[in-house]
C-alpha cells in the first residue's frame, strides 16, 4: 500500500508522530509514532507504535497481524542491534 502521509509531531531526541491515509482519510488510516524516553544516564527507552483505523481495516486485519507486525518486530531488532554497536 502506498501512503500520503503528514507529520504533525517533530520533537528531536523526544517523538516524531505522523498519520498516513491509503486513498482518502477514513479509508485506511495509519498513524505512526517513535518516543524516545530517558530512563537514567546514558540508556533511553524507545517507544515504537502504529494504530491503525479506518473502514478497510477489518479486512485487513490479518495482513496486519501477520506481515505487517512481523516487519515491524524486525525493524525494531536491527535498530536495536545499530544502537548498541554503537
Amino acid at each position: 500500500m502506498t501512503f500520503r502521509s503528514t507529520v504533525f509531531v517533530a520533537l528531536p531526541n523526544q517523538e516524531s508522530r505522523w498519520l498516513g491515509h491509503f486513498l482518502l482519510p477514513g479509508i485506511f488510516d495509519g498513524e505512526h509514532y517513535f518516543q524516545i524516553e530517558a530512563i537514567s544516564p546514558g540508556r533511553v527507552r524507545f517507544i515504537h507504535g502504529e494504530k491503525f483505523s479506518g473502514i478497510l481495516v477489518a479486512l485487513a486485519k490479518s495482513k496486519l497481524e501477520g506481515e505487517t507486525k512481523s516487519g515491524l518486530i524486525a525493524m525494531n531488532q536491527a535498530l536495536k542491534i545499530q544502537a548498541e554497536a554503537t
